[in-house]
């Protein structure tokens, strides 16, 4: 097996799921026995994180023309000494530094990870600057190709979902004062107004009329919204029937007190919570948009409804709600396709990341260009 020094590059300061795949990519392939260090800013919860797990990690300011002469200049320095096989960068402003530096530096391989679901504007950090790229989902990938960026330079590497076994299963029912008779529809998002959580308030409200044993359960956190879900709650009068639990690193445990999981996110890059929940032997409710249909079987594991029908929406609920064996078997499709297919694992990940790096810095050695 080939052995990879690689340099990862992100200029963002928060800890989400871009980051968590960065985390997740360096410490899969450290496993595999390559050498990974990462430039971060240094306020960067990313830092943290991976300090705390024994990587070596370069901090550097990346904001404004000063800095980023000087960032350019260090990067270029550390390439150079490290001789480095592979830069990766992940966001726009570390691909105009890390990149930039890379090309410098004469690295061989300059690699741009997209992780965002918009269609990206300027294809300066993809084309020109970095030699090829990697994307979270072939949706993402098919917005780079129409724009004509060469096929044979983007790579589809999906986001590992990494299952934990609950620790605590009927925990969140006793928790909530709810019987294992009552029906739990579950949510596990960031609280931010993409992910669609007024949309899945709003498709639930006939149903908790025709069914006092409903429940909707949101977790995750996000200031600027819960108030606006909280307003929502008792403009309805669902004090006892929608609860907003805010954040838990329990997640495991409550994906096992669900029946159902559903969210009617606006934009998604990839959705892997959508494999996480079907991993954990749920079916699935979810919006055709982004990288969604490419986390499930569609019709098997989980249902699709187009983006704003509400009506569709209520009734691909309903139908689980009132189907104990349609709930179990789209459950068990789930965790069939997590299993077998192979896209969402750590070693899928691991294997199309050293398969891609390695085409790419054969073609680059042996002649050929991008």
């Amino acid at each position: 097996m080939t052995v990879y020094r690689i340099l990862h590059t992100e200029a963002a300061t928060s800890f989400g799921g871009q980051e968590r795949r960065i985390f997740k990519e360096m410490q899969a392939m450290r496993a595999r026995g390559h050498h990974l260090e990462a430039v971060v800013q240094p306020d960067a919860e990313l830092a943290v994180r991976l300090e705390a797990d024994g990587f070596q990690v370069h901090t550097m300011a990346m904001d404004g023309l000063r800095a980023y002469g000087k960032a350019v200049m260090r990067i270029r320095r550390i390439l150079r000494d490290g001789r480095f096989d592979v830069v990766n960068t992940h966001s726009r402003r570390d691909t105009m530094i890390g990149a930039v530096a890379g090309r410098l530096a004469k690295t061989p391989l300059i690699v741009r990870t997209r992780h965002l679901a918009r269609r990206p504007n300027s294809l300066l950090s993809y084309t020109i600057i970095p030699h090829c790229v990697t994307t979270t989902s072939e949706f993402v990938r098919q917005q780079l190709l129409e724009r004509r960026v060469d096929p044979d330079r983007v790579v589809t590497i999906y986001s590992p979902v990494e299952i934990k076994e609950p620790t605590d299963k009927g925990g969140l029912r006793e928790a909530l004062g709810l019987d294992n008779d009552d029906i739990v529809v579950g949510s596990v998002a960031v609280l931010r107004r993409p992910k669609g959580h007024p949309e899945l308030i709003q498709a639930m409200l006939p149903l908790f009329q025709q069914n006092p044993r409903l429940h909707l359960v949101i977790v995750g956190d996000g200031e600027a919204m819960m108030p606006q879900l909280e307003a929502l709650v008792a403009t309805h009068s669902l004090h006892g029937r929608v609860h907003l639990l805010g954040r838990r690193n329990d997640v495991a445990n409550c994906l096992a007190d669900f029946d159902i999981f559903a969210l009617a996110t606006r934009e998604e890059a990839s959705g892997t919570v959508f494999v996480e929940a079907a991993a954990a032997g749920l079916p699935v409710v979810g919006t055709h948009v982004g990288g969604v249909a490419e986390t499930m079987t569609v019709g098997e594991s989980g249902f699709l409804v187009p983006l704003d029908d509400e009506a569709a929406l209520t009734h691909a609920l309903q139908t689980l709600i009132a189907s104990p064996e349609l709930r179990w078997s789209m459950g068990q499709a789930g965790r069939h396709f997590y299993q077998h297919s192979g896209r969402f694992t750590v070693d899928g990940m691991v294997q199309a990341t050293e398969q891609a790096y390695g085409r790419w810095l054969a073609e680059r050695r042996g002649g050929a260009s991008p």
